[in-house]
């Protein structure tokens, strides 16, 4: 009988990648405090060699941790807390604790899907609006990190996404009902964070496509690229209200961006809806409270649906990967 194989430990990580013991563990625990070239390297390493932590060999034999992880971008942001807060009264439900990794660049999510499922310190993962790629994705599923995508798709990995050409599309089709001729159209369309997905171009080019299939224009002096910051958002706003010939209808790509095109356009003395109709999107809480029109993404209920996914999951792992897509609807309120 041939003897049994050994497994490989950390000291064979450590030769093969030519690194010290603690930069591996550095790796594995704080991957966003190790430079991309060594995560690289250890990592390589550890997939060469089939190595599973210490900690996550003992997590295989015990119960589940009872903790969810969600990795996401923008978490202080109003759509995200919504999302959050759906998520949070799934879990809270069956009884499991919320883990919130914050992402911030590319190195920092790559460090996250790399550790997360070697360390087994959760027994599922949401991941809002960041996008992986086929080496992560195969990562999470050969380690058994039941995961589930919000905003993107991957099809061995469940996902919830929801069509943001279509709600581009929306908005048109309810402006030009309204009679509008002259539009505009204010959102990040092209934003610095490179690790996460961005809707906006989608959303621009749905409203653009179906202002033209009914003969009219969104001219370039008409869209404005700005950041979610008030002070950004409010300058694209008075440059756009300060055209010579300025459009009687704006599409923004968020409601908070739709709230300082309504809050300049009182400053400037033009009356909403009658002079100039304001479309949001997302209908975050605030898009009530102030009868703001809107695109609604049905936020807490994609962040509930998503952590029920996922629980099911992981009490049947057999179950196949569900995709589904929300739909999107127009809210008719008081701004357009």
């Amino acid at each position: 009988m041939s003897p049994k194989k050994k497994s490989p430990t950390i000291y064979d990580v450590a030769e093969l990648s030519g690194v010290s013991i603690s930069t591996i563990s550095r790796v594995l625990n704080s991957p966003d405090k190790v430079n991309s070239d060594t995560h690289k390297s250890v990592m390589k390493a550890i997939d060469q060699l089939g190595f599973v932590p210490r900690a996550e060999a003992r997590a295989r034999a015990r119960q589940n941790t009872d903790r969810i992880g969600v990795l996401t971008p923008f978490f202080t942001a109003p759509s995200f807390v919504q999302r959050f807060r759906g998520v949070a009264s799934a879990l809270s439900k069956a009884n499991y604790e919320l883990v919130i990794y914050p992402v911030d660049s590319m190195e920092r999510l790559r460090g996250y899907i790399s550790s997360i499922p070697l360390m087994k310190n959760i027994d599922g993962l949401i991941i809002m609006s960041l996008s992986i790629n086929e080496q992560d994705a195969q990562r999470l599923t050969n380690n058994g990190m039941e995961t589930i995508l919000i905003e993107y798709q991957y099809p061995q990995l469940n996902s919830i996404v929801i069509d943001d050409e279509h709600g581009g599309q929306l908005a048109a089709e309810y402006l030009i009902g309204k009679g509008h001729k002259t539009f505009a159209f204010l959102g990040d369309i092209e934003p610095p964070e490179k690790f996460a997905i961005h809707p906006v171009k989608s959303r621009l080019m749905g409203f653009t496509k179906t202002l033209q299939a009914a003969g009219l224009a969104l001219p370039e002096a008409h869209i404005r690229s700005a950041p979610y910051t008030q002070e950004e958002s409010r300058q694209a706003a008075y440059e756009i209200l300060s055209l010579p010939t300025p459009p009687t209808a704006i599409f923004a790509a968020s409601d908070v961006q739709a709230l300082s095109i309504i809050k300049v356009a009182r400053e400037l003395a033009i009356k909403i809806p009658d002079d100039l109709a304001v479309i949001g999107f997302d209908d975050i809480d605030m898009a009530e409270q102030l009868d703001l029109t809107t695109i609604r993404q049905h936020l807490d209920e994609s962040g509930k649906l998503a952590a029920e996914i996922l629980l099911s999951r992981i009490a049947d792992p057999s179950r196949p990967p569900q995709h589904v897509n929300l739909p999107l609807n127009l809210i008719e309120r008081q701004t357009a």
